[in-house]
């Protein structure tokens, strides 16, 4: 909110680094150094007044936070009371709410106009006020002070802060496990298990889950879904409603209130009744006195998530019933305990890739459109904010002007399930902001994103955002330390959604990692240019993610989006690409917007040209506006974004002393890692294209290689020269394996002289190869098989795009004619697999 002014960054002295885990996240509340706090600690607060606390409420958490925080940040240690005559008390911190202060000490600030859940915080003269409009509001207004504190801004401010809607959730993807010996798991979680289940019940360790609400309360966010949206019915058992108890005590002091997945099945799931017909009465009983007993338990309970009829998913069209009677089953259960039910617009079917017309970008329209005005009060339909699956690049999705009469909230992924699996740097805000920003012009008139999730535009109170975060028992909670302002950012837009992404991840670095200008610089440089680097080396012009769709959702395979009906789809032929979606001649789905965005898309003159192939089908000779052709630009910015991600593991390396060595070596791995696999996407995207289109790179880089060896020229013992699939999955298109011992060598016919060398082999599941790289019979260095000790994401089996992965020694001195040796060991299922060698020059990427 208030930026750190460039004096202070300049005052900093660099401070001495600390191992850190990641645990405290942006929350470590570190001390500042004697250079920024100088004049500040004389006249600062020595005492908190909390007024009318109660027990185990966000008001006391407040508290007993802005305790922790101050004497982290500043050494102080200042006592709590809850004195009633602290209206005119001096070099005190009052945090109230808004009926108490004004209980208490009758006169409110000029100009207070707070709504639930907002905040006052004034640090004008010698006290400090912190009055929230409920406990909650009081609480996120303590956070927001120590945000300014933890940067070392000790500015006279005055202001009033409201979110911008009341729901602000997180969902959870996580899986009871039901009927195994498993920790729970997480679908599409890359930061480790889940904190909340293990085998098929609610875990009896719940430690981590205050310290989840606390980290969610810090961003202002105020709700959460603990289960998978693929829900288990025996969520609803007696002996885990007491769990979700349980969660919901541990939740309930940082204003966080819990809610569920549905099983739409369930009362048949579990053996009860022989039907799940919404419509049945025994069926309506059975949720009605199922909602009473968790409200029972719970009775600040958040409510529902439903999931129904999508990717084989139950609901109420096996009984040919409405989605909207199937919604308002529940909404009607929970309506007079004051809870709601979020029903999720993620409905559609497998469809036949040979129909033209197919398209399942159309089917939330097509599911919901006729809906609207039918679903009760307490019902908000979840749009994700695509029309798809959570892509790199997507328009908005139509149903946010389809259904004005329906209440709605805006779906958005934290983690990145098809953005690099926070083993790449992806920093999203960028991206919700092109969505967030996006004007859809209902009934011709000015209409933002933004403004229809906030209930702006039609007038709703129900209104929202929903983040798929889905931490787990990780340290770093997600899975990676940079990814973490991801998370940060949710909270911060569901706050405000015109924030300034590049305010917000400014704001993060310097809660997260300290306020060395250098640092800051660095961090915030690398995570704004990571979006666009992503787009560019995975997939662009709209086009989509070009990763396997029907596997990990992690590496390439553009062959996967077509001829299945799962697919995204790219209708790629040797002359053609991208989907048809205008009116005139292809799916409609350009008619599913809003005259003036529908005009817009339906015509390539209009048509930006980063969604260019999301409503066109073109000839890959097509000019786009940039002048380019659609190949050519393939070609260019899968370099480009390439050679960006290229520079992420440099500029890391200039902070080497700056930060703490655990965190500096483990976010040097994952950039290192994201330069070498930007490369196998690369390669991978521009062979599969110029070998469907035949048409050259005209800067000739594409097959164009003169640094690499390939494995399969070299001279081997005990190696195979084996398959990979997809075949643009490695160099040449051929690799070679062994399960024993085997080595590959070589003459190499390079200057004399200093070289990088760089090994592309192949990681899979099931064991932990060993390798190492010899030069006339000595060890250059050697090497394991086990990024899965290092790395979270969804691993394969199988020689291909996610797997492939690169290790480069620097430095290395060769002499024209040295002997070079791979030398490789498989282990279990793992067997040693080798793409390539290059021998680099230095500064020289191949």
């Amino acid at each position: 909110m208030i930026l750190q002014s460039l004096v202070l960054l300049l005052l900093t002295a660099i401070a001495p680094v600390f191992a850190e885990t990641g645990i405290d996240a942006w929350l470590r509340y570190a001390p500042l150094s004697s250079s920024v706090t100088r004049g500040h600690l004389n006249s600062f607060p020595n005492h908190i007044v909390a007024l009318n606390a109660t027990k185990d409420g966000p008001l006391s958490s407040a508290a007993s936070e802005l305790q922790k925080g101050i004497k982290g940040i500043l050494g102080l240690n200042l006592g709590v009371s809850s004195s009633q005559k602290s209206c005119s008390a001096q070099k005190t911190i009052v945090v109230s709410t808004l009926d108490s202060y004004k209980s208490a000490c009758g006169k409110l600030p000029p100009k207070l106009d707070l709504i639930q859940d907002g905040y006052w915080l004034s640090t004008k003269g010698e006290s400090v006020q912190i009055i929230g409009q409920n406990e909650r509001g009081a609480l996120y207004g303590a956070f927001q002070y120590l945000s300014l504190l933890g940067q070392g801004n000790f500015s006279q401010v005055a202001f009033a802060s409201n979110p911008s809607a009341p729901i602000r959730w997180s969902n959870q993807w996580d899986n009871l496990n039901a009927g195994t010996a498993a920790h729970g798991s997480i679908e599409r979680g890359y930061g480790g298990v889940s904190i909340f289940f293990e085998n098929g019940y609610v875990k009896k360790d719940l430690s981590r889950v205050p310290l989840y609400g606390r980290l969610l309360a810090s961003v202002g966010l105020n709700g959460i879904v603990i289960n998978n949206v693929n829900a288990d019915a025996t969520l609803l058992n007696e002996t885990n409603l007491e769990g979700v108890k349980r969660i919901a005590d541990l939740f309930r002091p940082w204003g966080v209130q819990v809610g569920i997945s549905l099983n739409f099945a369930s009362p048949q799931v579990l053996g009860e009744l022989d039907t799940f017909d919404p419509l049945d009465e025994t069926v309506i009983k059975w949720w009605t006195d199922k909602s009473n007993r968790i409200y029972e338990l719970v009775p600040d309970f958040a409510g529902y998530l439903v999931k129904a009829n999508s990717e084989g998913q139950p609901g109420p069209l096996t009984y040919n019933r409405t989605l909207s009677q199937g919604a308002n089953l529940f909404a009607k259960a929970i309506e007079p305990h004051g809870g709601i039910v979020v029903f999720r617009a993620f409905v559609y079917d497998q469809l036949n890739e040979t129909d033209w017309k197919a398209d399942r970008a159309n089917a939330a329209v097509e599911f919901f459109k006729d809906l609207d005005g039918q679903f009760d009060s307490n019902v908000l339909v979840q749009i994700k904010f695509g029309p798809i699956d959570f892509q790199v690049r997507e328009p908005p999705s139509p149903l946010f002007v389809n259904i004005p009469k329906t209440p709605v909230s805006i779906e958005l992924e934290v983690t990145q399930e098809y953005l690099g699996q926070q083993c790449h740097l992806v920093y999203l805000p960028p991206l919700w902001q092109t969505i967030l920003g996006f004007d859809m012009r209902a009934n011709g008139r000015q209409s933002y994103i933004r403004d229809i999730v906030t209930g702006k535009t039609f007038n709703h109170k129900l209104s929202g955002y929903a983040g798929v975060i889905n931490i787990g028992m990780n340290d770093t909670w997600i899975g990676s330390h940079l990814a973490m302002s991801n998370m940060f950012a949710f909270g911060r837009l569901a706050w405000n959604p015109q924030a300034d992404s590049q305010d917000i991840v400014e704001e993060w670095t310097r809660l997260t990692f300290g306020l060395n200008r250098d640092v800051v610089s660095a961090i915030v440089s690398m995570s704004m240019k990571s979006w666009p680097a992503y787009e560019d080396y995975s997939g662009n012009l709209g086009i989509q993610t070009l990763t396997d769709i029907l596997y990990t959702h992690y590496g390439a395979n553009p062959a996967s989006q077509d001829n299945n009906g799962w697919g995204q789809w790219t209708r790629a032929d040797s002359k053609t690409i991208g989907m048809d979606r205008t009116v005139s001649n292809g799916t409609g789905n350009a008619g599913q917007y809003a005259k003036d965005v529908a005009h817009m898309f339906e015509y390539t003159q209009t048509t930006p040209d980063d969604l260019m192939l999301w409503f066109h089908h073109v000839p890959y000779t097509f000019k786009l506006h940039s002048g380019k052709t659609v190949i050519q630009h393939f070609y260019d910015a899968h370099y480009a974004g390439s050679a960006t991600a290229q520079t992420f593991p440099t500029t890391w390396k200039s902070l080497e002393g700056q930060i703490d060595a655990e965190r500096y070596k483990e976010v040097l791995y994952r950039l290192t890692y994201q330069a070498g696999h930007s490369l196998v996407w690369r390669d991978a995207i521009s062979e599969f294209y110029r070998n469907l289109s035949s048409i050259p790179d005209q800067l000739n880089r594409v097959r164009n290689h003169p640094h690499r060896i390939e494995a399969e020229a070299m001279d081997l013992s005990d190696f195979t020269i084996v398959d990979v699939d997809p075949t643009e999955c490695a160099s040449k298109y051929k690799a070679i394996a062994t399960n024993g011992t085997g080595t590959a060598t070589t003459k190499l016919n390079v200057p004399s002289g200093k070289y990088n060398v760089a090994v592309n082999y192949y990681d899979v599941m099931g064991g932990i190869a060993n390798y190492e790289v010899l030069l006339n019979g000595k060890s250059v260095g050697t090497w394991k098989g086990d990024s899965e000790n290092y790395l979270g994401h969804d691993y394969s089996s199988f020689l291909d795009c996610h797997s492939a992965i690169r290790i480069t020694f620097e430095g290395v001195k060769i002499k024209k004619g040295d002997t070079l040796t791979i030398k490789g060991t498989g282990n279990a299922l793992e067997q040693a697999a080798i793409d390539y060698v290059s021998i680099l020059p230095q500064g020289v990427v191949d």
